[in-house]
Order: C-alpha cells, then sequence, then structure tokens
C-alpha cells in the first residue's frame, strides 16, 4: 500500500513543490487549491501587475506529479468555504482509504490581508479567521481520526515570522497588517497542541517557517526587482519543499517537534539538498 500525502495549496509555489518532492518519492498525492485549471480566476485572489490570475494550477502540478509514477487525486478546494473544505475532505479519504501526512500548506491571500490596523474590516477578519482558523482546523479533524485509527500520522503546518514577531516597518511600508500576523500566530498553535495531544498515538506535528521564498505571489506582491534586490535571502520553493519531505519522513525529526523550524538555516543544518524537481 502506497503512501499518501494530502497537499493544500498545490497549484503554485510551495505547494506545487512539495507535491512533486512528495511524488519524486514515491507519494501517492491528494492535491487542493481554488485553481483547478491555468487562468480560473477567484474573489478575494492576488492578480499579477497587469490585473491577471497568477500562474499555475492544480491541472498542471498534477501532470508533472503523475511523471513520477505516482496516482494523484486532485480536488478544487476553497477555504473560505466551509462545504466546499468537507467536499474536498470527504472526497479524498474516500477515494485514499487512508492518510499518511497532511500539509496544511493553502491560506487566504486576499490583497486586504495587510491591511494598516484603522483600515481593517470586518469582513477581512472573519476571512481571516476562516482561512487561518476555522479551515486548518477542520481539514485536520477531519483527517485525524484516520491517522489515530491506523496508529500513525505526520501533519506539517506551514507559519510565517509574521506570525511570531512584530513587523519591522507598518503594512504599507512593506512590513504586515494584524489580519497576516494574528492568521499566521493562530497556525503556529496549532502542531504543538496536535503533537502533546496524540503524540502518544502516532502522530508526528510541525511547525515550519519557510521563509521568503521566490513564489508566483510573492513577484506579485514585490516585483522581479524586488526578489532580486532580497539576493541570498530568498530561495526557490524547492528548499522548503525538501525540507518538509524530510521532517515527514525521517524518524529523527521527532526531536524537532513543539518549535517552530526555520526552513532555510534547518535544511543547512541537516544538510538537506533541494533537488530540481521537474523530471526530464
Amino acid at each position: 500500500m502506497a503512501n499518501v500525502a494530502f497537499i493544500t495549496g498545490a497549484s503554485r509555489g510551495i505547494g506545487r513543490a512539495t507535491a512533486l518532492a512528495f511524488a519524486r518519492a514515491g507519494y501517492d498525492l491528494a492535491l487542493s487549491a481554488r485553481t483547478l485549471e491555468q487562468g480560473d480566476t477567484h474573489q478575494h485572489s492576488i492578480t499579477d501587475k497587469d490585473g491577471k490570475p497568477l500562474g499555475g494550477s492544480l491541472a498542471e502540478t498534477a501532470e508533472a506529479a503523475r511523471r513520477f509514477g505516482v496516482e494523484v487525486k486532485v480536488v478544487p478546494m476553497d477555504l473560505l468555504d466551509a462545504e466546499s473544505v468537507d467536499r474536498a475532505v470527504a472526497t479524498i479519504v474516500e477515494h485514499f482509504g487512508h492518510l499518511d501526512v497532511l500539509i496544511n500548506n493553502a491560506i487566504y491571500q486576499g490583497p486586504d490581508l495587510n491591511a494598516r490596523f484603522l483600515d481593517l474590516s470586518p469582513e477581512t477578519l472573519e476571512r481571516m479567521a476562516r482561512g487561518y482558523i476555522l479551515a486548518p482546523v477542520q481539514i485536520t479533524q477531519k483527517v485525524l481520526p484516520g491517522m489515530l485509527a491506523r496508529g500513525q500520522g505526520c501533519i506539517i503546518n506551514l507559519t510565517s515570522g509574521a506570525g511570531e514577531s512584530d513587523p519591522p516597518v507598518p503594512a504599507d511600508q512593506g512590513g504586515w497588517g494584524y489580519a497576516y500576523g494574528a492568521g499566521k500566530a493562530a497556525v503556529s498553535r496549532l502542531s504543538g497542541i496536535l503533537a502533546r495531544e496524540h503524540g502518544h498515538a502516532g502522530i508526528r506535528a510541525f511547525t515550519v517557517n519557510p521563509g521568503v521564498v521566490n513564489t508566483e505571489t510573492l513577484r506579485a506582491t514585490i516585483g522581479e526587482r524586488g526578489v532580486q534586490a532580497l539576493g541570498k535571502g530568498v530561495v526557490e520553493p524547492e528548499l522548503p519543499a525538501a525540507a518538509l519531505l524530510w521532517l515527514a519522513t525521517r524518524a529523527e525529526a521527532d526531536a524537532f517537534q513543539y518549535q517552530t523550524i526555520h526552513a532555510q538555516p534547518f535544511a543547512r543544518e541537516q544538510g538537506i539538498d533541494a533537488q530540481p524537481l521537474e523530471q526530464e
């Protein structure tokens, strides 16, 4: 029986790279995101400088992953829609029968997320709560019982420095706003609770901060020149993807629970290589 990894937000960026890393390792995949096909449009989404949808789609990620000879199940899922989340997870669990790894990577990324405090609307905070608190809990609660029944499972939640520290500058000058910081702070608390309550039953849970990663969203936010200005401070998505695979598959990873793992220095310390993931 093949191992199965469920990766949310797999249409682009870190989610896509993670899907390919796990596919190369022989995992069957369950992939979710809002964007099923290239060019799909969605409310409350980030666009490029020309106002067009960002590149990437679930279909493209699935096609690339299948080249490694694994099974891939694609299920559209909108974190802001509780019924969509229910349907997606139920479909995945029914299809595979079991899940070995859950990676909560998807987030709400609307342009209002980093509004200044006095400009925050109740609607923005409600979307943040739905995308960063309710949806990850909803997904995990539906996946966890099956893992407990089998006596094993790995859950990885992706956080950000915004959830653990104050911004260096105001939100309108390149820092982060309250909504994003509060959302990621909630994400940072999930893994420790899961490990403390269910670690004795074979559940391993990790919190990972990927750092600054050269994704479609980052380029849309700060531009190509902004990415270049970051220099060595920005890495390609393959590096955090390799770190996530290492955590999910190595027994010695257990020692890194109950802390936030900073993917970039962690990869250097553990000798984790970020290999090109596209199959030639």
